[in-house]
């Protein structure tokens, strides 16, 4: 018997000591890009809970529990967790739904007018909800910044294309990676999702979006989620659709006091943040391939270095970077410039 077929065993013999799951039929919910695997139950009067398959040498179980426990303590549409094995890495969830926004969007794109003003207002809430609590998160700071930022040099540039900068090109390049995490740290701090998209998003029938994903949250840039979700590396809007929505959420935040400046530096601080994050999802992707085996995101790398690109064509300080991303990777992954 392999690992994950020990694994499927030892989960089910947890399930029948458990009230009411020892007949529960059971499916994959989803796929992810960690460790993690997730089942659908289905019990015997129809409802349905999730478990979670998370190997206890690979996944710490923790900070998923306790930003659970903040997130739904502040009012927002979390999984709560109803059972813990510690010892294997099981957790029973409740069920927040088996249609991601990605889903619906590619079904029905005109609902995007109604998903994301919805996902924007959870984002303040959460941002603002948590204001209590979010010190107690590990600090989004220029050392985890410039770390996440280095993925697109060692696995997009050198492990993916063989593309090794010489001395002069890594300082340039290290001196855009300084400008983005300095406009990062510049902004106001809060609550930070970090994964804040549609493939995490879940339809709710109470139109309150049911958030997944959220383990890896810190405190940091007010725009970090927010540029998540808008300029998202699996499914994309026009810019003018993009700044309808941002306007919005600026709007929703001053209202509570979470941002003071105006909008133009708002959009500016927004711009640069999706740049930071656009780099860091673009060397994870290869790094998935090339480390882990899984292939399943290098189909996403054309839009996310299309964003990167769009927004360093229109900010002079980063016209270094610019050049770089249309040398090193417009014919490899086929990307629009002009």
């Amino acid at each position: 018997m392999n690992s994950e077929n020990r694994r499927s065993a030892s989960l089910r013999a947890w399930l029948n000591t458990l009230p009411e799951m020892e007949n529960a039929s059971m499916a994959p919910a989803s796929n992810d890009a960690s460790f993690r695997r997730y089942f659908r139950l289905t019990l015997a009067d129809g409802t349905t809970r999730i478990v979670m398959d998370a190997p206890p040498e690979h996944e710490n179980c923790e900070p998923f529990i306790r930003i659970a426990g903040i997130l739904t303590e502040a009012g927002l549409n979390a999984p709560r967790c109803a059972e813990f094995n510690e010892p294997e890495g099981f957790l029973l969830l409740s069920d927040l739904g088996s249609e991601t926004f990605l889903q619906r969007l590619n079904q029905v794109p005109e609902q995007a007018q109604q998903l994301y003003p919805q996902a924007l207002s959870a984002l303040v809430d959460m941002q603002f909800s948590t204001q209590s609590q979010v010190s107690s998160l590990p600090a989004y700071n220029q050392s985890l910044l410039q770390q996440e930022m280095a993925l697109f040099k060692d696995w997009l540039l050198a492990e993916h294309l063989g593309v090794h900068l010489d001395k002069q090109a890594s300082s340039r390049l290290q001196q855009q990676f300084d400008f983005l995490a300095t406009s990062a740290i510049s902004q106001p701090s809060v609550f930070v999702h970090r994964d804040y998209h549609s493939r995490n998003l879940m339809i709710s029938a109470d139109g309150r979006p049911g958030i997944l994903d959220f383990q890896d949250a810190v405190q940091g840039p007010i725009t970090y989620d927010a540029v998540s979700l808008l300029r998202d590396c699996y499914v994309s809007w026009p810019d003018r659709q993009i700044y309808d929505w941002l306007r919005k959420y600026f709007e929703e935040l001053r209202a509570k006091g979470l941002v003071k400046t105006d909008f133009e530096k708002f959009a500016r601080w927004f711009d640069l943040m999706g740049v930071q994050r656009h780099l860091k999802a673009a060397g994870i992707f290869c790094r998935l391939l090339h480390r882990d085996g899984k292939d399943g995101y290098i189909g996403d790398i054309p839009r996310t270095l299309n964003y990167v690109l769009r927004v360093s064509d229109r900010y002079r300080e980063l016209r270094p970077l610019h050049e770089m991303v249309v040398e090193h990777c417009s014919k490899p992954f086929g990307l629009a410039h002009d």
